[in-house]
C-alpha cells in the first residue's frame, strides 16, 4: 500500500467505478456468469502444479516489493513448476494500475490475481457487477473461516460468500508521540479528545506544536477526520454512515465536525504543503509532539531511526479504544481467467500462515490471520495484533474506501475545504448532498 498520491487514485476510482457501471448497465463487455472456472456455481478447481501465473499489483517501493518477494519465495517453494509473472504497474498510489486493470477488465482480458483493498473498493467496483469469482469452497477447504476475524471476512463478502483472501491489515488511526517530549512535560497519551485538547493547551504554551499534520494530499484530513467521526459515533453508526444507514445530517456528524475545527488549530500551519511523512518528521524533529496516522508511520519512523516503546510511542487516537480501522490488501480470482488452477494455488498460499509470517513483518502490517507467532514481529506489532484480535473491525473511507468510489471524492474535497474554512454547517450539506447524488445514501 503506498498513500502518497491518493488525489490521483480517487481519480482513478472513479474511472473504474465508471467501466463497471458501464459493463453491467450494457455499455460495454461484462463476463458471462459462467466464465472462467466455474461460473455461478463456485466449484473450484484444484490448485495447479505446474503451468503461468501474472500476478497484478502497485507494490513497487522498497519494503511492498520486499514483501511480495517474500510471498512469492514460499509460493516457489510449494510450486516449483508455476512461473510467476509480475504484472506491476508503478505510479499514483495505484492509480496508474486502477486505470490498466479497468481497460483488462472490460476486455474480458482479466490478469489471473490482482491487488485490491477489501471493503468498497473491491465489491462495488468488481464483486457487485460480476467480474470476480466467489471463493467459499476454498476458505471451506482451508478451514479460513474461523482463522481470519469474521468483520474481516465481511469486507471481502457478498451475500454471505467471500471474493477475496486478506494478505495484511493495516491499523488506521493511531496517535502517535514523541516520547521525548512527553516525559520532559510529564505528559500521557491522550485517550479522550478532552483529554487531547488538555495536553494540546499545555504544549502549545510551551511553543510545541501539539499536532502535526501534513495534508498536502488530502486524503490525510479525511483520515483525521473519519479518527474523529468513530470516536463521535462509535463502531456501528460509523459503520452505517458510509452506505447510507446513518444519516450525515444527524448532529453527532455535527458534534464529530466541531471537534475537527477545534483540533485544527492545534495544527502546524505549514500543514498544506507538507505530506503525511513530513508531518511524521516534525514529530521526529522535536518541532511537533503527536500526529494521527496509519500504521505505516511506524515504517516511517523505524527506517529514520527511531525505535518503538523508546523514541515514539503510540495510542489509539482519541476516543477509538477498542475500535480498529482496518486497511487490507486482498487479492482473488477473476472470472475469464485461462488458469484458475494457478490462481487457487496463489491463494491458498497466500492465506497460510507461513506467507502471512513472511510478508508482514518486511510490509510492517500484521497478519490477516488471527494465529500468526507475534514473535516474529516488533513490539507495535503485537500491540496492533492484540487489538486487531479484540476490537471492533471498521473500514477506512481515506484508504479503504468504506463508501462506493464514487463518494470518495466528494468528501476528501469538502473535508480538505473545512480544513482551511471549518464552517460546520456548509461542510455537513454539502457531504450529505455528496452522499446521495453519489448514491452512497441510496444503498
Amino acid at each position: 500500500m503506498n498513500f502518497r498520491n491518493v488525489p490521483a487514485r480517487m481519480g482513478a476510482l472513479a474511472a473504474v467505478a465508471a467501466i463497471a457501471f458501464s459493463a453491467c448497465t450494457g455499455g460495454g463487455a461484462s463476463p458471462s456468469a459462467s466464465a472462467g472456472a466455474s461460473g455461478a456455481t463456485g466449484t473450484l478447481p484444484s490448485p495447479a502444479s505446474s503451468g503461468n501465473l501474472e500476478i497484478f499489483s502497485y507494490w513497487t517501493a522498497g519494503g511492498e516489493a520486499q514483501a511480495l518477494a517474500a510471498v512469492e519465495k514460499v509460493f516457489n517453494e510449494q510450486y516449483p513448476n508455476i512461473k510467476i509473472t509480475n504484472a506491476v504497474v508503478a505510479g499514483g498510489a495505484g492509480s496508474n494500475a486502477n486505470a490498466v486493470l479497468a481497460q483488462r477488465m472490460q476486455a474480458n482480458n482479466p490478469p489471473d490475481t490482482f491487488q485490491i483493498h477489501g471493503g468498497a473498493e473491491l465489491l462495488d467496483n468488481w464483486v457487485n457487477t460480476n467480474y470476480m469469482q466467489p471463493l467459499t469452497q476454498l476458505y471451506q477447504q482451508q478451514g479460513w473461516m474461523d482463522k481470519f476475524p469474521k468483520q474481516l471476512i465481511d469486507l471481502v463478502s457478498h451475500n454471505g460468500a467471500p471474493y477475496a483472501v486478506p494478505l495484511d491489515v493495516h491499523r488506521n488511526g493511531v496517535l502517535w508521540y514523541n516520547k521525548a517530549i512527553f516525559t520532559q512535560n510529564n505528559l500521557q497519551p491522550p485517550t479522550t479528545w478532552d483529554q487531547f485538547f488538555q495536553v494540546a493547551d499545555q504544549l502549545k504554551a510551551k511553543g510545541i506544536t501539539p499536532l502535526a499534520l501534513g495534508d498536502k494530499d488530502q486524503w490525510e484530513s479525511l483520515q483525521l477526520f473519519e479518527d474523529i467521526l468513530l470516536s463521535t459515533l462509535g463502531p456501528a453508526d460509523y459503520r452505517s454512515i458510509w452506505t447510507g444507514g446513518f444519516s450525515w445530517t444527524d448532529p453527532k456528524v455535527t458534534q464529530a465536525l466541531q471537534t475537527m475545527s477545534k483540533v485544527i488549530g492545534y495544527v502546524n500551519n505549514d500543514h498544506a504543503t507538507l505530506t503525511w511523512d513530513q508531518a511524521d518528521g516534525l514529530v521526529m524533529q522535536g518541532k511537533a509532539a503527536m500526529n494521527i496516522m496509519g500504521d505505516w508511520a511506524k515504517g516511517y519512523f523505524e527506517a529514520n531511526g527511531w525505535k518503538p516503546n523508546q523514541d515514539f510511542g503510540w495510542a489509539p487516537a482519541p476516543g477509538t479504544t477498542g475500535d480498529f480501522i482496518v486497511v487490507t490488501d486482498t487479492f482473488g480470482m477473476p472470472k475469464n481467467i485461462k488458469d484458475p488452477g494457478q490462481t487457487i494455488a496463489w491463494l491458498q498460499t497466500l492465506g497460510s500462515v507461513k506467507a502471512q509470517e513472511a510478508f508482514n513483518p518486511i510490509k510492517g502490517s500484521v497478519c490477516a490471520r488471527l494465529d500468526c507467532s507475534p514473535s516474529v514481529f516488533d513490539a507495535y506489532s503485537q500491540s496492533s495484533m492484540q487489538d486487531f484480535a479484540k476490537d471492533q473491525l471498521v473500514p477506512s473511507e481515506a484508504n479503504g474506501p468504506a463508501s462506493i468510489p464514487a463518494f470518495l471524492t466528494p468528501i476528501t474535497t469538502a473535508i480538505a475545504q473545512f480544513v482551511n474554512d471549518p464552517n460546520v454547517q456548509s461542510t455537513q450539506s454539502t457531504i450529505a448532498a455528496a452522499c446521495k447524488s453519489s448514491g452512497a445514501c441510496s444503498q
